[in-house]
C-alpha cells in the first residue's frame, strides 16, 4: 500500500536471550497479514533466523528486518540478537528506529539483558515500550513481573493492557475503564496510566481537571502520550503470548494509535564537518527535500552482492536516483530499491522519509555511510555510535598456501557486517589478528569463514606485544673481520648504551673523534643497531627507551665497507645490551569490570591471581559494581569465558592500553629461554 512518513512505525525488538523476540517477530508479521503461518524457532522456518548457523544454534546472531501493514500503518520491524556476544548488529539497529520494544519473559522476569537494553535505549533517547511475553506459560506470574519492572525502572512503567483468563487474552486499560483482569480491576490501572499521561502537558492537565476524561479529544491524548514516550515520562507495558497470538493484534493497535512516527520521535544527532569543527545539523522528514539516508547494516549476500540497508531521514529516494556515498565525487545510480523480508528482497519504487530500504551492488557502501543526492550535503554524518570494544583476540592464518588473499577478502566482508568484529595486522608480531566480543563471537565468524566463504584457517592465541629495554649503563665492543681471498671486510666499533625514561624512545649519538670511523660509515653502524632494536637482544621483542652513543672504533682504508660496520654495530650493541641489565616489558591495560554486586569477592580474588592492581570499586545502577584495575594483558587470556562463568553471563569488561612495565623475573626467564637468536659467525 502507498504510505507517507506519518504512516510509518519503526520498532526494534530487543531484550534478554530467550525472551521470545523472534517468536514475537513472527507473530506480528502473521497478525499483520504478511505471513499466512508464523514460523517457529524449533522448526527453523522463521523469517528472521534464516542463517544456517542461527537455525543450528536456535537463536539470533544477526539483526533481521521485515515489515507489515496494519490498519493503515506500515510497520518496519527489526529482530535483534539477545546474546551480548552479538551486540554489534543490535546496537546498530537502534539507530534506525524511534521505538524499542524490550521483550521480557513472564516466567523469568527482569534479567540482565532487560537492564542493558533499557539503558541503551534510554541513552539514545529512544521511545521505549516493554512487552511481557509468554503470559500463558506454566510458571508465568504477570503481577510479579510488573512489580519487578516498576521496582527496577520506576513508576513510569505502566500497562497499556492487562492479561485476562490466565493469559488467554488481554484487555485494554488505557482506552476503557470497565472489566477485570488477572491483575485486578481495569479501572485501577486506567486511572494510573491516564494520570501519568495527562500530567506531562499543562494544557491537557487543566482540561482533564476541569472537564474530566470525557473532555479530552483523541488527538490531545495521542499528543500527550507521544510526548511522554519521547521524554521518558512513560514506558508502556504490553502483555502478549506470541505463541497463541494473545495480545499481538493489540500491540499493533497500540503502535498505530500511540507509538511515534518518524516525524515525532527523538531524531538522532547529525553533524556537518569533522572533529572540533563539526556542527549539529537538523534534518527534516520533508519528502521534497534533498535525500539523506544512513547505512546502518551491511550484508554480503551470495546472490545479490553487497547489500546496504539504510534509513531515510530526509527526501524521497526513488529508482534511478543518483546518490553520493559520504563525500564521494562519483555518484551511483539506484538501479534497484528493495524492502527486506528476512533473507528475501522485495523491489519497491520509492522510500519516503522514515522508511527502511536497501540498495545492492555498490562497492563503496560501508557501515554508517551517508547517502545523499546533492553536494550540499557533503561532510554530513551521524554522530558516532558507541560500541563495546572488541576484547577477545585470535591470530589467524590460511590453512593452505595460496589462500591468503581469499582469507583477507572473506575477513573484510565479515568486518563490514559487524561493527564489533575487527581485523588487524600486527606489524610487530607479523600476525593477522581478529578481535571480537567473546570466544563465541569469534567462533561464529570462524564458522562463517568455513561455511559461507569456504576458507579453512588455523588459529592460535595472539602473541603479546612485549618490548625490551635496559636497566643500566654499559659499554660494548666488536671487531668484525673477514678475509675471503680477495677484498676483505673490516670494521671495529666501541659504543655505550644508557636507559631513557619510559616512553623516551630511541636516540643515536655520534661522538666519534678524529675520523677513526669515517663519517660516511656512521649510518651503517646505526643501521646495525636498529636491526637489534627491531629483533630484540634477549627475548626477540623490539627494544625501546635507550640511547646508543658511538665513541670510538677503527677502519681499514681498503677493507672497511658498509656491511662490515653494520655487523660491527649490531654485535657491539648486543655485547653492551647483555651487560646493561636487559629487561622485558609487558603491556599493562586499564581494566573495568561491570558485574552484579554479589560476585564482587570472586572477581577481586580472580584478578588478584592475575597480578592485577585493583584501583577501586564503584556502585552502579541495577545492583551492579564496577571494579577498576590495572592488569598485564598476558594475564587476560581466557578472561571473557572466566568472567562469564563467575557471573552466569552477567559480567562484562572493557580494556584500554595504559603503559609498559618490566615483567617479573620468572616470566622474563621463561621468555628468554624460549627465544634462541641465530648467532652469525664473524
Amino acid at each position: 500500500m502507498p504510505y507517507s512518513t506519518s504512516d510509518i512505525r519503526n520498532i526494534a525488538l530487543a531484550g534478554h536471550p530467550g525472551a521470545g523476540k523472534t517468536t514475537l517477530f513472527e507473530a506480528l508479521l502473521h497478525a499483520g497479514g504478511t505471513l499466512s503461518t508464523a514460523g517457529t524457532v524449533e522448526r527453523g522456518n522463521t523469517v528472521s533466523d534464516h542463517d544456517p548457523l542461527e537455525k543450528e544454534r536456535g537463536h539470533s546472531i544477526d539483526a533481521a528486518i521485515a515489515s507489515t501493514d496494519h490498519r493503515g500503518i506500515h510497520v518496519n520491524l527489526i529482530d535483534t540478537p539477545g546474546y551480548p556476544d552479538f551486540r554489534g548488529p543490535t546496537l546498530s539497529a537502534l539507530a534506525a528506529v524511534e521505538t524499542v520494544a524490550i521483550v521480557v519473559d513472564a516466567v523469568t522476569g527482569v534479567e540482565y539483558g532487560t537492564h542493558r537494553m533499557m539503558e541503551r535505549a534510554g541513552e539514545r533517547s529512544l521511545c521505549r515500550a516493554v512487552v511481557v511475553n509468554r503470559i500463558d506459560a506454566d510458571g508465568a506470574d504477570c503481577a510479579r513481573v510488573l512489580d519487578e519492572l516498576r521496582g527496577e525502572f520506576g513508576p513510569e512503567l505502566l500497562p497499556l493492557n492487562l492479561p485476562a483468563d490466565d493469559g488467554a487474552r488481554v484487555v485494554d486499560c488505557f482506552g476503557r475503564t470497565d472489566g477485570d483482569s488477572d491483575l485486578g480491576p481495569v479501572a485501577d490501572w486506567h486511572r494510573k496510566i491516564l494520570d501519568q499521561v495527562v500530567e506531562i502537558n499543562e494544557t491537557v492537565m487543566d482540561r482533564y481537571l476541569d472537564l474530566g476524561e470525557q473532555g479530552l479529544s483523541g488527538q490531545e491524548l495521542h499528543d500527550a502520550f507521544e510526548q511522554c514516550l519521547r521524554e521518558g515520562h512513560l514506558v508502556p507495558v504490553c502483555f502478549v503470548s506470541a505463541r497463541t497470538g494473545a495480545g499481538v493484534k493489540e500491540l499493533l493497535d497500540a503502535a498505530e494509535r500511540l507509538f511515534p512516527h518518524p516525524g515525532e520521535g527523538n531524531p538522532p544527532q547529525f553533524l556537518k564537518g569533522a572533529g572540533a569543527d563539526a556542527a549539529p545539523v537538523t534534518l527534516s522528514p520533508d519528502p521534497d527535500a534533498h535525500v539523506i539516508a544512513d547505512v546502518f547494516r551491511i550484508v554480503n549476500d551470495p546472490f545479490v552482492g553487497k547489500l546496504g540497508i539504510f534509513r531515510v531521514y530526509q527526501g524521497t529516494l526513488k529508482k534511478d536516483t543518483q546518490l553520493f556515498v559520504d563525500d564521494g565525487r562519483k555518484p551511483f545510480k539506484v538501479g534497484h530499491l528493495f524492502k527486506l523480508m528476512g533473507k528475501d528482497h522485495v523491489e519497491i519504487d520509492r522510500a519516503v522519509p522514515g522508511d527502511i530500504a536497501a540498495v545492492a551492488k555498490v562497492d563503496e557502501l560501508h557501515f554508517d555511510a551517508v547517502l545523499h543526492d546533492s553536494h550540499d550535503e557533503d561532510h554530513i554524518h551521524l554522530a558516532p555510535l558507541q560500541f563495546p570494544q572488541p576484547m577477545f583476540g585470535l591470530a589467524i592464518e590460511a590453512a593452505s598456501k595460496g589462500h591468503e588473499q581469499k582469507l583477507a577478502n572473506a575477513l573484510h566482508k565479515l568486518a563490514e557486517e559487524d561493527p564489533c568484529f575487527r581485523v588487524e595486522h600486527e606489524e610487530e608480531t607479523n600476525e593477522t589478528v581478529i578481535h571480537g566480543l567473546s570466544d563465541l563471537h569469534l567462533r561464529i565468524n570462524l564458522d562463517r569463514l568455513r561455511e559461507r566463504h569456504s576458507v579453512q584457517v588455523r588459529t592460535r592465541p595472539p602473541r603479546i606485544a612485549y618490548r625490551e629495554t635496559i636497566g643500566a649503563k654499559a659499554e660494548g665492543h666488536h671487531r668484525h673481520k673477514k678475509q675471503t681471498g680477495g677484498a676483505g671486510q673490516f670494521g671495529e666499533v666501541f659504543l655505550r648504551i644508557e636507559p631513557l625514561p619510559r616512553g623516551g624512545g630511541f636516540e643515536f649519538v655520534d661522538e666519534v673523534k678524529g675520523g677513526v670511523i669515517p663519517g660516511q660509515l656512521i649510518p651503517a653502524v646505526e643501521k646495525g643497531v636498529r636491526e637489534v632494536l627491531r629483533s630484540g637482544a634477549v627475548a626477540g621483542y623490539p627494544m625501546q627507551d635507550l640511547r646508543v652513543t658511538v665513541y670510538d672504533g677503527k677502519h681499514h682504508p681498503v677493507d672497511s665497507k658498509e656491511v662490515a660496520f653494520v655487523a660491527a654495530g649490531r654485535k657491539a650493541f648486543l655485547d653492551a645490551a647483555g651487560k646493561a641489565r636487559p629487561q622485558v616489558l609487558e603491556p599493562i591495560v586499564d581494566l573495568e569490570v561491570h558485574a552484579p554486586e554479589a560476585h564482587m569477592g570472586d572477581i577481586s580474588g580472580g584478578l588478584a591471581s592475575k597480578r592485577a592492581r585493583i584501583n577501586g570499586t564503584d556502585a552502579a545502577k541495577g545492583g551492579e559494581i564496577v571494579v577498576k584495575a590495572q592488569v598485564p594483558l598476558s594475564e587476560l587470556e581466557g578472561y571473557a569465558a572466566e568472567l562469564k562463568s563467575i557471573t552466569a553471563g552477567r559480567g562484562r569488561y572493557a580494556i584500554d592500553f595504559s603503559h609498559y612495565e618490566p615483567v617479573p623475573p620468572q616470566v622474563q626467564q621463561k621468555l628468554t629461554e624460549s627465544w634462541r637468536p641465530r648467532q652469525e659467525e664473524d
